[in-house]
């Protein structure tokens, strides 16, 4: 699948796509929710392909802004970067600022699917505040749950590839040659942090932080829950159906 022109989003400022979004009948605004593990960058593929709308996930910007030089990076992605590499929660107020430098990437003719933000409820608050600004609105959140066993398994199946990053799965996307990266020939290990101890710790830090998301839009009745068993495939026509837009 081609993925969509993201420059305005990845590198924030003045920065602009090169390409113009092509504007669907309906385009759809998206905030996509579930614990590290049940595939949401998956899925945000699968339906910007299906629905038109520009996947935007904070992760990629973080990614992103770690192969810039210091003078590229705004203050607030500086702040988000400084933060993280002392192994600290990128602060509220940090984050809220890393999107309002993107805010015309919210105002896409072509739509948007938010994945990784928000993440708290003030993310959200401020969140709802910057699209009325905007003069728009969410038409869904879109929350995937998974039972932890099965978290705790999908992650602690993953093998990543030293040289390449690649990512396997010992059960569900095996390498060819075990421990073997089939595009590189590089070392396939698992990370420390997709260890089951270390997948529960974050799990509970999920729970305590992100978790009350659903219920704030639940309250808003724009709460869609979906299950993330089964394949990709499967999960999409899922939220589709979720959505009353499955194909017939």
């Amino acid at each position: 699948m081609e993925k969509r022109e993201r420059t305005a989003w990845l590198k924030g400022g003045k920065a602009a796509c090169q390409e113009a979004p092509a504007t669907p009948v309906q385009p759809y605004r998206l905030v996509l929710l579930g614990a590290p593990g049940v595939g949401k960058g998956t899925q945000a593929e699968l339906l910007s392909g299906f629905l038109g709308a520009c996947p935007l996930s904070t992760g990629d910007v973080f990614r992103a802004a770690k192969t810039l030089s210091p003078r590229q990076l705004s203050p607030a992605i500086s702040l988000a970067l400084e933060g993280m590499r002392r192994g600290e929660l990128v602060a509220d107020a940090t984050v809220i600022n890393l999107i309002r430098e993107r805010s015309r990437c919210l105002r896409c003719g072509g739509g948007f699917l938010l994945d990784g933000f928000p993440r708290t409820v003030p993310q959200a608050q401020a969140l709802d505040a910057l699209l009325a600004q905007e003069k728009t609105r969410l038409n869904a959140v879109v929350n995937y749950e998974l039972p932890l066993a099965k978290i705790i398994s999908r992650i602690g199946g993953r093998r990543t590839c030293v040289r390449c990053k690649a990512i396997f799965h010992v059960e569900t996307q095996p390498s060819l040659v075990q421990s073997v990266c089939d595009h590189c020939g590089g070392r396939l290990l698992q990370r420390e942090d997709d260890q089951p101890e270390a997948v529960r710790v974050r799990m509970e830090a999920y729970e305590k932080t992100t978790s009350p998301l659903a219920d704030f839009y639940c309250r808003k009745g724009v709460l869609i829950s979906v299950s993330a068993e089964g394949s990709p495939q499967e999960i999409l026509l899922r939220t589709l159906t979720a959505m009353n837009m499955a194909p017939t």
